[in-house]
């Protein structure tokens, strides 16, 4: 992975299977997030399995989870999902230092270009990403079709 920047008293580490019930709950009180059942324990397990050392938490000094973001790819794209930083610890950078880590792996992937999924209804996801220079794509329509599994 290329250099990415520390925060003082924040520690960042990869997400491990270990982490996962911990951030599912950490998400659930998160607005702007949106679970479902593709956020279950053992669908996140195959998706770090598949992904692995893509996503990312961040710890404060007392160890307490501040910070997550999922990251993944299909080969082509890049994908981040469900970034959330604790409230009270928001504005210190730690958004920014998580999504600079995924895409730093992605780089070093060769993945070309990264996607987020942003509800329309969240105002303050959307002026971060548009602090961040992500670009939303008028030209595009999200189209989605449930599979039975």
């Amino acid at each position: 992975m290329s250099a990415v920047r520390p925060i003082p008293k924040y520690r960042f580490q990869p997400m491990e299977k270990g982490d996962l019930a911990e951030v599912i709950q950490f998400w659930q009180g998160m607005e702007g997030i949106g679970l479902s059942e593709s956020d279950s324990y053992s669908a996140l397990s195959f998706f770090l399995r598949r992904n692995p050392r893509l996503s990312w938490v961040t710890r404060n000094e007392e160890g307490e989870l501040v910070g997550a973001v999922l990251c993944g790819h299909d080969g082509r794209r890049g994908y981040l999902h469900h970034l959330a930083v604790a409230r009270d610890h928001r504005r210190k950078g730690i958004g920014k230092a998580l999504v600079e880590r995924c895409l730093s792996s992605l780089r070093d992937l060769k993945v070309l270009k990264c996607n987020i999924f942003l509800f329309a209804h969240n105002p303050e996801g959307q002026e971060f990403w548009e602090a961040m220079g992500w670009k939303a794509r008028k030209d595009l329509i999200l189209v989605q079709r449930k599979l039975s599994l």
